[in-house]
């Protein structure tokens, strides 16, 4: 098959890496494909994929009319068989792509809930099983949970190409690695993330070993970071939180982490890595990954919610203060990551993805005008667009749309409702 693959963009991110490894894992089996899409720090590791890139044009307003005429003059001109947006911008867009020409459209929802505006005929990939669950119970003709895939090849704490680049990253960013070394690598945005960042800035400096907290990414709430972080190191008396930014291969400072905090598909990197992790959420939520704990996670995914945003640097604590106290534990705690993530492998995910490829094929999903989905998918679009507006003249726009109201957060689905 002949497949274009969109990310929602190319910076740094766990649901666009995910799109670039799997797009290199679906060429691996035998398939044509080529990635589209804004240029990014992710263009890097599309190259080192072996993969083509081809840039959009800028979008202005989503979805972009623009990018639907480039992306259908690309998918005419290379005879693609399926377009795979990923998240609800790129996944419109694909849609919109498609119809009137022989292709299929699917799309992949990594974020903690599904736009109500994506159409329900589009084949839906989701993370969560809790997900997948509540778009059935919405109506959505076809949806499938692909949880977050891991290059276990890659992503290992003996990697040879790692030998000299994990102490470099410690002499470039001045990390101690004689005292415990904490890493998040994560998306700097409210949404999701600001919360437990700040939390983690405020509580690991002062726990026991005065441990080093390193934080890896970029975002939209770099600079509300950057100023906690410089009032913790006053604090402290030392350089106890170090910013690196954004880094293009993030494995070093997986790598170097003696425990990991983080979400989503960075938790699952840092266990790939056989990294004692503890998963961050909202509303104060901190849990390590225990046997005990595993079966929520594989349901709500790696993320939960708490019941108060003031509790969360107790809770930080309490789940992070043993593994820094004890090494064997933290020794026993790495060992069962890395059991666990076995089953993220990113080839097992790849067939799965191809199967829902062949599968959109033969149905041409994208071949049907499908009016009453397509319709009032528009008019749910509309809604969105028009209360975004007032939110902005409010200044409450948030810059993850759908982060924001998460699945998680809603009151809780029996599990029997699994995939």
């Amino acid at each position: 098959m002949r497949v274009v693959v969109y990310p929602h963009d190319l910076g740094l991110g766990g649901s666009q890496l995910n799109a670039v490894e799997l797009a290199g894992a679906v060429r691996d089996l035998g398939h044509d494909v080529v990635v589209y899409g804004r240029p990014g720090a992710l263009v890097g590791r599309v190259e080192q994929l072996g993969l083509e890139f081809v840039p959009s044009p800028p979008p202005g307003r989503r979805p972009s009319a623009r990018v639907v005429t480039d992306l259908r003059r690309l998918v005419r001109r290379r005879g693609v068989d399926v377009v795979h947006g990923y998240e609800w911008p790129p996944i419109l867009e694909a849609r919109m792509a498609a119809l009137g020409a022989d292709v299929a459209a699917v799309g992949t929802v990594m974020s903690m809930a599904v736009a109500p505006f994506i159409p329900r005929r589009v084949p839906l990939v989701v993370g969560t099983a809790q997900i997948g669950a509540a778009e059935r119970q919405r109506g959505r003709a076809h949806v499938t949970v692909i949880e977050p895939p891991i290059d276990l090849q890659d992503n290992r704490i003996d990697a040879p190409e790692l030998a000299d680049d994990v102490p470099a990253f410690a002499r470039r960013y001045g990390v101690d690695t004689r005292r415990p070394v904490v890493v998040v690598v994560t998306r700097l945005a409210r949404e999701l993330k600001l919360e437990g960042l700040l939390t983690a800035v405020r509580t690991v400096p002062d726990l026991h070993g005065a441990p080093t907290l390193v934080v890896v990414g970029d975002g939209p709430e770099r600079q509300a970071v950057a100023a906690a972080a410089d009032d913790a190191n006053r604090a402290a008396g030392r350089e106890a939180v170090v910013l690196t930014g954004p880094l293009d291969d993030p494995r070093p400072a997986y790598a170097v982490a003696d425990v990991v905090l983080g979400m989503g598909g960075s938790v699952l990197r840092a266990m790939a890595f056989g990294k004692p992790v503890v998963v961050q959420g909202e509303g104060g939520f901190w849990s390590r990954l225990t046997p005990d704990t595993l079966d929520r996670f594989r349901w709500e995914g790696w993320y939960g919610v708490g019941p108060d945003p003031v509790l969360g640097s107790d809770a930080l604590r309490a789940q992070l203060q043993p593994l820094l106290h004890d090494e064997q534990a933290r020794v026993a705690a790495g060992e069962y990551a890395r059991e666990v993530v076995q089953a993220h492998g990113l080839v097992a995910a790849a067939e799965r993805q191809a199967q829902e490829y062949e599968r959109a094929v033969t149905a041409r999903a994208g071949r049907r005008l499908d009016l009453v989905g397509d319709t009032t998918g528009a008019a749910r679009l509309v809604t969105h667009v028009a209360g975004r507006h007032v939110q902005r003249l409010r200044g409450r726009a948030s810059t993850d749309d759908f982060n924001a109201r998460p699945v998680a957060a809603e009151p809780r689905t029996p599990q029997g409702a699994a995939r």
